[in-house]
């Protein structure tokens, strides 16, 4: 028996909603990790916990601010770099990209997210409040 070229359209359709529903699950079980929703980013005092615990700061601000002040151990690789020197980044390590707004270090962590790493988080807050929380900088 053929099916009518209606019921054909409508079943392809359910089962590429199927794949795609399952694709984003798979997305967002790989993004568990960062242990928040990918939009937002972790507060900044979270972000100093995880420095204490050993995170990987990751830096994404221009040299000029970097050589202004910086979170001392975090790496500099500017925003407009990053895609480029990614072997510079661990992907064995949990990372925080820290910039001055939050939009920038979200820009950072999602090219991380894209290129496949694992376990990174953009710190909300600048790193102005940062220091303004009493958290370390040099120089």
């Amino acid at each position: 028996m053929f099916r009518r070229p209606s019921t054909q359209i409508l079943v392809l359709a359910v089962v590429a909603l199927v794949i795609y529903l399952l694709l984003q699950a798979g997305r967002n079980h790989n993004n568990a990790a960062a242990s928040v929703p990918v939009e937002a980013g972790i507060p900044v005092s979270e972000a100093f916990n995880k420095y204490q615990s050993g995170a990987f700061m990751l830096d994404v601000r221009t040299v000029e601010e970097w050589n202004q002040s910086h979170v001392p151990n975090a790496a500099l690789v500017p925003l407009d770099q990053l895609s480029s020197r990614l072997n510079e980044i661990p992907k064995d390590k949990e990372i925080i990209v820290i910039c001055s707004t939050a939009t920038c270090s979200q820009q950072g962590r999602d090219i991380l997210l894209g290129a496949g790493f694992l376990g990174v988080s953009s710190m909300a807050g600048s790193l102005e409040e940062w220091r303004a929380s009493g958290y370390p900088v040099e120089p």
